[in-house]
């Protein structure tokens, strides 16, 4: 990874037009050659962005600007950053990511309700857990009691992005004959208003899961030990 601090412009001409006027950004450039800028707010969401396949080309500058970068994708967009003053520029080889590793209660979580997918259904049953797809692992895939096959992803708490997720997976796995039709079911220990509305537009079924019921704790008393 590249990682760039500097004063600069950047404008972007492709299916529109877009202008960030001179200010002092965050640039990254990723081993995948993705180019991202970022301001200093926003949490993870970057100004403007270029999703590889892209290409970038370096240029000396004219005037105040120091250098010009040119970013071109294959459909002819093109992200222009001008630096006009370079604060800070480093590179860093981060390695193989080993990929997120889920916190002890979510993963307890799937375990548990593997253990009793009657919590989704009278007579469901489990086809498997972290189940194989190209796109990522489904956390677990079951079956109701008409046959059909149903995609579960399990999250503490579920934003509109556990939703994205999940159609996803839906989406690649109707692909397969021997699977389709495939439904969702999204279950959290909580689920945002947007998340269910979302997911309830899409025809995915939302179940909340109670953590200590799932261990089998039924009482208050019970969970002081």
């Amino acid at each position: 990874m590249r990682l760039v601090i500097a004063r600069c412009s950047v404008d972007y001409a492709g299916r529109l037009t877009a202008h960030l006027p001179s200010a002092p950004r965050l640039i990254l450039v990723k081993a995948d050659g993705s180019v991202s800028i970022h301001a200093d707010d926003r949490a993870y969401k970057p100004l403007n962005w270029m999703s590889p396949p892209c290409a970038l080309k370096e240029a000396d500058g004219e005037g105040d600007a120091k250098a010009v970068w040119t970013v071109e994708n294959k459909g002819g967009e093109k992200l222009i950053i001008t630096m006009e003053e370079i604060l800070h520029d480093s590179s860093h080889e981060l390695g193989v990511d080993p990929g997120l590793i889920k916190d002890g209660v979510e993963a307890h979580l799937q375990e548990l309700l593997a253990d009793r997918m009657e919590t989704l259904g009278e007579g469901w049953s489990l086809i498997r857990r972290e189940y194989p797809t190209a796109i990522g692992p489904v956390d677990i895939l079951g079956r109701d009691t008409n046959g059909v096959t149903i995609a579960v992803e399990l999250k503490r708490r579920a934003t509109i992005d556990a939703v994205e997720q999940l159609t996803r997976y839906l989406e690649f796995l109707n692909r397969d004959t021997t699977l389709a039709p495939v439904g969702g079911v999204l279950a959290a220990q909580s689920i945002a208003p947007q998340a269910r509305t979302l997911a309830e537009d899409r025809g995915i079924r939302c179940v909340v899961l109670d953590y200590d019921e799932l261990r089998g704790i039924d009482n208050k008393e019970d969970r002081l030990f």
